[in-house]
C-alpha cells in the first residue's frame, strides 16, 4: 500500500488533493502519449538506419579495400599528391542544424559538393580513381546514416527519460494522493460521527433536564 502525503485532513485540503490527482492524471497520459509516439518514430528509423546500414556497408568495405590496394601501388607522396588534387577539385560542404521529433531536437545534416561526374587523376591507379569516385557518391548517404544513429541514441534516451517520469507519476505519486485522499475522507467521516456522538448526547442531557 502507497504511502499517504502529510497533510491535514481538511475539506480543503481534500479538494487541493482531488486537483493534484486530475492533473497528475492529464499529465500521466499526456507524458504516456508522447512515450508511444517517440517509441514507434524510433522503429522506424531503426528499420530505416539498418536498410542504410545492410546497403552502405558492402560498398564503404569495397572501397576501403580499394584504396588500400591503391596505397600499395602507389608511393606515399604519390598517395597524397593524388589525395590533395581530389580535394581540391572539389568543394564539399556540410551544414549541421537541427530538426524536431515530438519536441526533441535532432540533427539535421546536409552535404553539397561543387563539380559533377567522377574524378580521374594523371598517376593514379584504376583503384584510387574508383575508391575515392564511390566515398564521393556515397558520402550523401553516409552523413543521412550518422544523422539516423544520432537522431536513435536521442530518442532512446528521451524515452528512457520519459518511461521514468510515466513510472513516478503512475507508481509513486498518483498512488500517494489517492491515499492521502483515503486517509483525509476517513478522518473527516470519524470527525462527522463524533460531532453527530457528541449533538445526541447533548439533546439527551437536555431531555433529561426537561424530565
Amino acid at each position: 500500500m502507497a504511502e499517504r502525503l502529510n497533510v491535514n485532513p481538511t475539506r480543503m485540503e481534500l479538494q487541493r488533493q482531488k486537483a493534484r490527482l486530475r492533473t497528475a492524471a492529464r499529465g500521466w497520459k499526456l507524458l504516456k502519449d508522447k512515450s508511444d509516439e517517440m517509441i514507434r518514430t524510433f522503429m522506424e528509423l531503426a528499420k530505416e538506419n539498418k536498410r542504410l546500414r545492410e546497403s552502405l556497408d558492402g560498398e564503404v568495405v569495397s572501397a576501403l579495400q580499394l584504396f588500400l590496394t591503391a596505397s600499395t601501388q602507389m608511393s606515399k607522396k604519390e598517395l597524397e599528391s593524388a589525395i590533395s588534387a581530389t580535394a581540391a577539385s572539389r568543394i564539399l560542404s556540410l551544414e549541421a542544424g537541427t530538426t524536431s521529433i515530438m519536441g526533441l531536437p535532432v540533427p539535421k545534416l546536409e552535404v553539397t559538393r561543387d563539380g559533377g561526374g567522377d574524378i580521374t587523376l594523371i598517376k593514379t591507379t584504376s583503384s584510387f580513381d574508383k575508391s575515392i569516385n564511390t566515398i564521393a557518391r556515397l558520402l550523401r548517404e553516409l552523413m543521412h546514416l550518422a544523422e539516423i544513429e544520432k537522431s536513435c541514441d536521442m530518442l532512446a534516451s528521451e524515452i528512457i527519460r520519459l518511461r521514468r517520469r510515466i513510472n513516478a507519476l503512475e507508481f509513486i505519486l498518483m498512488p500517494q494522493i489517492r491515499a492521502t485522499i483515503r486517509f483525509i475522507n476517513m478522518k473527516l467521516a470519524e470527525n462527522e460521527r463524533s460531532q453527530l456522538v457528541r449533538v445526541m448526547k447533548v439533546k439527551e442531557q437536555q431531555v433529561k433536564k426537561v424530565s
